[in-house]
């Protein structure tokens, strides 16, 4: 059932290569990941998994370019990140939406920034409005609308940029769960069509198998990676695949896993 954490088929999309993050703080230094090997592929879908306080977020902030790491070092395509780059776009679960600006005007921020021609972020904007389903909401402003259609007006804009990684940090979290399963299989829909790399956190285990190709387990702090579970359901996924008896048994796996890690943090 599980995966090698450090496998490599021809060349890593993302390559976490003995990743440490060490904190200081008034009462010392916390080491919030230490060694922290594996490798994404191209058009892979990854979950993250583990207790809290494991360095999940810290990992993701780590491939984003928003902190360094202590030691070791992350690649895309072989390039080693050194800050943000358009590359690679994130999702936080706070939404962090431009209360100013409408739906549409937040979908094409990155666009202008990449000084397109107004006809070519029209074209873009409206594919990813449509994705979302949002395009009778384009000059609404985010205050006008629920969690979860601010969650995909998120999303979109993170699609819209066509990075080449997209990162995910519980974008589900804060969201009721009839929200939630609608954007999971939304999630899902998406990625079967752009097969976008994707590096998503989520504490829902249930969620993990729904999405992912491939679940890392995190051990509790100092976080590694405890575990690599392959997830052998084939695509499409929909919410009755969580009744199956192959889902239920990974379920079981990656719950236990987790539970060790989580009894470890309370010792």
């Amino acid at each position: 059932m599980a995966g090698n954490p450090c496998s490599m088929k021809v060349r890593a999309k993302v390559k976490i290569d003995n990743v440490k993050k060490v904190f200081a703080g008034r009462n010392g230094e916390t080491v919030a990941l230490n060694g922290v090997n594996f490798n994404i592929e191209e058009n892979e879908f990854i979950c993250v998994v583990g207790p809290s306080g494991c360095g999940k977020s810290t990992l993701l902030n780590i491939i984003a370019g928003l902190e360094e790491p202590t030691e070791g070092k992350v690649y895309v395509d072989d390039k080693e990140v050194k800050g943000t780059g358009a590359e690679r776009g994130v999702v936080f679960q706070q939404y962090a939406l431009f209360p100013w600006l409408t739906v549409r005007k937040n979908i094409e921020f990155g666009l202008k920034l990449k000084n397109l021609r107004q006809d070519e972020i029209d074209r873009i904007t409206k594919r990813y409005l449509d994705m979302v389903d949002l395009k009778e909401f384009a000059e609404s402003y985010p205050k006008e609308l629920s969690g979860g259609m601010k969650q995909r007006v998120a999303i979109a804009r993170a699609y819209a940029v066509n990075p080449k990684v997209l990162l995910m940090d519980e974008p589900f979290g804060a969201l009721d769960a009839q929200s939630r399963t609608q954007l999971q299989s939304e999630l899902l829909k998406t990625w079967e069509e752009e097969r976008k790399t994707c590096f998503f956190i989520t504490h829902d285990v249930d969620e993990a198998i729904i999405l992912a190709q491939r679940v890392v387990i995190m051990s509790a702090r100092p976080g590694r990676v405890k575990e690599v579970v392959d997830v052998d359901i084939t695509y499409p996924r929909t919410q009755e695949t969580k009744m199956t008896k192959k889902f239920l048994e990974l379920k079981r796996y990656i719950w236990g896993n987790v539970y060790q890690e989580y009894l470890a943090v309370r010792k």
